[in-house]
């Protein structure tokens, strides 16, 4: 059987109970608001003063508060009511999940979403929010990761933290589109990584910030199994340590950092790395992107984004640009379509059903090469994908993704919106 329908039977295996709670609860509800508006009906005389027919709808409307009942008390028990209390300091939810992706099959994530506030009396910076994203999977795989950003002093300072240590088994096809693009030539390794990533943002006017921080990043290759005689496997065997100084500008009018619904953001940010800082390579890495949000009826939204990452020097084979992952065009397994440059487009409508439940549909396409020039049309990597999102705190969503790519695909458990 290949991977595929592996894939598949595997994904509604472990899904189905879920999908089944969340579709019992939404039922519930839309049966609620259809007995609320009542509409249909036109009771005579005798029916509205009949005690046996009253006390049918009562019990009705019991059962009806009893199914939506239980499944939004589970996700209380797990702090993921939708809410924020102050009194709780960091105020947690904890939500397990399944997940799987090419590269690590099928495994649990658990994620751990606090939301707190520096200065109660601040009524302008929105909440600040820590995520804790552990996973471990069948083949082995295990890691933390961590994402930090709060906002105080009336949000006109703001500190971002990212922070992973990761030991998962990893791709390399080699570097470019002509090689990763070969099924023959996936070579698998383990990958143990480290990377502390600290940013400081201060507000330069209404709708700017610039921004410094710095990266460390550690990264080493083992248990390298060599299939392929076309790809050169040097660069894998030193490890990687690499050192930099990042500088970030941005042009910033979206209402909310981690789920806008309306208005966009133009970044800019240069990562500036040298052996002279610490590391083993030379090199700098050039972040750009712009990023729209449209509100569309009620409170659906539409979404797009256009995203490069350029680098330039001795860059080493864990800093090249990437395509796959669960934000850099879902669907492809990371670490396999991995140059010096890379471009990339996604739209998304993202569409709010009741309640705190939502879904999203989106298409993506990207593309790889050595050099900004060779950026083309004739090697497109395109995507699209489905998913579901619940909201689990103010302004902060559980989702989860299915992505389809050119020959590979993959399921995402993550926290927040891709972007």
């Amino acid at each position: 059987m290949n991977k595929i329908n592996q894939f598949f039977i595997s994904f509604v295996a472990i899904n189905c109970i879920s999908l089944c709670a969340i579709n019992y609860s939404l039922a519930a509800q839309i049966t609620q608001a259809n007995s609320d508006a009542g509409s249909v009906l036109q009771p005579t005389e005798q029916s509205a003063e009949t005690p046996i027919f009253n006390d049918a709808v009562d019990n009705v409307d019991a059962q009806n508060g009893e199914s939506q009942g239980w499944f939004e008390d589970f996700l209380s028990k797990l702090g993921a009511d939708g809410e924020f209390n102050p009194d709780d300091g960091i105020d947690f939810s904890y939500l397990p999940g399944p997940f799987y992706n090419p590269e690590m099959s099928f495994g649990i994530g658990v994620s751990i979403v606090g939301l707190y506030q520096i200065d109660p009396e601040d009524k302008v910076s929105q909440l600040s929010s820590l995520v804790i994203n552990g996973l471990a999977s069948v083949n082995g795989a295990l890691g933390v990761g961590i994402e930090n950003k709060t906002f105080f002093n009336e949000d006109n300072q703001r500190l971002y933290i990212n922070a992973n240590i990761y030991d998962v088994p990893d791709v390399y096809y080699g570097v470019g589109y002509e090689f990763n693009n070969e099924d023959l030539n996936r070579i698998e390794f383990n990958s143990q990584t480290f990377q502390v990533n600290p940013m400081f943002l201060q507000r330069l006017s209404a709708h700017s910030f610039v921004g410094a921080g710095f990266d460390f990043t550690f990264a080493r290759a083992s248990d390298v199994d060599v299939a392929s005689i076309d790809i050169d496997v040097d660069p894998l065997k030193e490890d990687s340590r690499n050192t930099g100084f990042n500088f970030l500008i941005n042009y910033d009018t979206r209402d909310h950092v981690t789920n806008p619904q309306q208005g966009s953001i133009s970044q800019l940010e240069v990562g500036i790395y040298r052996e002279s800082f610490g590391g083993h390579h030379d090199f700098e890495v050039y972040n750009a992107l712009h990023s729209a949000y449209y509100p569309i009826l009620d409170d659906d939204t539409l979404a797009w984004q256009i995203r490069g990452r350029f680098s330039h020097g001795d860059v080493p084979w864990d800093h090249l640009s990437k395509i796959g992952g669960g934000n850099a065009l879902r669907g492809y397994t990371t670490g396999r379509y991995r140059d010096k440059q890379m471009l990339l487009a996604q739209v998304e409508y993202r569409q709010h059903l009741t309640g705190r439940h939502g879904m999203v549909y989106w298409v993506g396409a990207g593309t790889i090469a050595d050099s900004i020039d060779e950026l083309t049309f004739d090697h497109l990597l395109p995507n699209v994908g489905v998913g579901y999102r619940l909201e689990v705190k103010p302004k902060v969503n559980l989702r989860l993704d299915l992505a389809y790519g050119k020959g590979d695909s993959g399921f995402y458990f993550n926290v927040n919106e891709a972007f």
